[in-house]
């Protein structure tokens, strides 16, 4: 008998939601010439958001989405995979090992819910770092109005 109980799926709206707070992150960060790309998939992959700044460097879309597909695929923020692709690390020789379009640069974030992946977010642009806290404060946001009554 299956007993799992069924996770709703990540829903444009919500994936709206998560474009949104990225980029009200990033435009606190603007005064830095902090310019971004976010993309939102399912959790099959699929694109369900996109957006790019004016003045993003155009590279930072196609970053943004291989940045939430890997972190979709391992179910992991993309910044604790950064270690595991340096030579000697667990997964050293995967980014070249699969034909899909994995990149091990912070940016990416798994969202969850009932602690299953539903989808995820990616963001490209800024520095690693700030790419991070971009995706992850959009997803504290989602949580945080979830919690909402």
């Amino acid at each position: 008998m299956n007993t799992t109980t069924a996770v709703a799926p990540l829903t444009t709206a919500e994936a709206e939601v998560l474009v949104m707070a990225a980029h009200q992150a990033a435009e606190a960060a603007e005064a830095a010439g902090v310019t971004v790309s976010v993309t939102v998939l399912d959790a099959g992959g699929h694109l369900l958001a996109f957006r790019r700044d004016d003045r993003a460097v155009l590279i930072s879309g196609e970053t943004s989405i291989r940045k939430a597909f890997t972190a979709l695929q391992l179910n992991t923020p993309t910044a604790d995979l950064v270690d595991a692709v340096q030579p000697g690390g667990v997964f050293h020789t995967l980014p070249t090992a699969l034909d899909r379009p994995l990149l091990f640069i912070a940016g990416g974030v798994p969202v969850q819910r009932g602690g299953r992946p539903i989808g995820a977010i990616g963001v490209g642009g800024g520095a690693p770092e700030q790419d991070h806290s971009f995706a992850t404060a959009a997803v504290d946001a989602l949580v945080q109005g979830l919690r909402r009554p």
